[in-house]
Formats: structure tokens, C-alpha cells, sequence
């Protein structure tokens, strides 16, 4: 389903399934970046994306303090199709790019990781992503009976990002190259 929502974190359903939210698509919660069945075109793609959902799943619980990070399905995949595809008429391509991912927030945006692809590899250009928050700032009860975290003393906030994001593009052996700004 396009408009499904993957939570990063470790909180499972019962049975595996998809439970309904009261969004017009269901959530589906995982322990792990991209499941073993699911597969990718590109192999740069799919560890970009798994890099990106380990990130987010790290600052979970580093950066935002919050219980669960809710990411819909496609957005790393997306992101990652996208950054391959900036990152094609570099150099070294995507394996020079130093991705920084930050969070837009009220108050301006928030630093969450800084991601080398390949560390090895003097970087050509760095990238700097921006993931946007879903406008609804409350989660609806049934995402908190869902989660399972109503109750529970250590439930502080639900992150639901929205589909949009923005790549900001500089490039780092050009002084005249400029940046390039992508809104998706």
C-alpha cells in the first residue's frame, strides 16, 4: 500500500498484521530497517534506505525522546532513489556524498545523523536531508492502543513524518557549482 506508515522500533502486533489507526492506511510496526522479504531494484538503494531507517530508529531514542517514529513505507526508498540519483554525475558518486539527516521542527530543524556511505572515500558533496513531521501533532487513540503505550509509564511522544521531504545538495570541489535545493 502506498500510503502505509512503518513505525521504527522495536513494538510488534500480536499476529504481524496491519492495524488500522484511523489514518487512511493502515501501520505496520518493525523491529528491523527493510524486512528480509522486501526487494530492491538497486543494492545502493536498498542499504541507502536501510541506512536511513537505522537512523531514524537510533534517534528514536536519542534525539527526539520519543517511543516511536512512525515513517511511511516508501519515504526511505523514496529518499534513497533520489540520492542515488543526485549523487550520479559526481565523481565518486553516491560513495563521496556525506549525508547529514535532520528533522524539521516548530522551531527550526533538528540535527539527527550525520551518515557517510563509504567512510573510506574522500567526500565530493554532501547532502542534507530534511524529513518533514505528518501536521497532526497528536496521534489519534487508537495509534496509542495500537502501540501499546497508552499507559505505560515510559510513552512519551509518537513522531509521524510525512511523505515530503527536502535534499539539499553542495557540492565540495567546486566553488562555483552552488547548491541545489529538491522538495519532494
Amino acid at each position: 500500500d502506498p500510503g502505509t506508515m512503518v513505525a521504527s522500533g522495536t513494538l510488534k502486533t500480536k499476529s504481524g498484521e496491519c492495524a488500522d489507526t484511523g489514518t487512511s492506511a493502515p501501520v505496520r510496526v518493525v523491529t528491523d530497517p527493510l524486512r528480509t522479504g522486501d526487494v530492491l531494484e538497486d543494492g545502493e538503494c536498498q542499504q541507502l534506505a536501510r541506512m536511513l531507517e537505522a537512523c531514524l530508529s537510533r534517534a528514536k531514542r536519542t534525539k527526539l525522546h520519543c517511543s516511536c517514529v512512525l515513517v511511511p513505507e516508501k519515504l526511505t526508498r523514496r529518499i534513497a532513489g533520489q540520492v542515488l540519483r543526485l549523487a550520479s554525475g559526481e565523481p565518486c558518486g553516491l560513495r563521496g556524498c556525506i549525508l547529514y539527516v535532520h528533522l524539521e521542527l516548530d522551531k527550526g530543524c533538528k540535527r539527527l545523523e550525520r551518515i557517510a556511505y563509504d567512510a573510506a572515500v574522500v567526500p565530493t558533496f554532501e547532502l542534507t536531508l530534511v524529513f518533514k513531521q505528518d501536521g497532526g501533532a497528536w496521534p489519534s487513540l487508537r495509534d496509542l492502543f495500537f502501540l501499546g503505550s497508552c499507559f505505560a509509564p515510559t510513552f512519551r511522544t509518537v513522531v509521524r513524518l510525512s511523505p515530503g521531504f527536502r535534499l539539499v545538495k553542495k557540492k565540495l570541489y567546486s566553488s562555483s557549482a552552488g547548491t541545489v535545493v529538491e522538495e519532494c
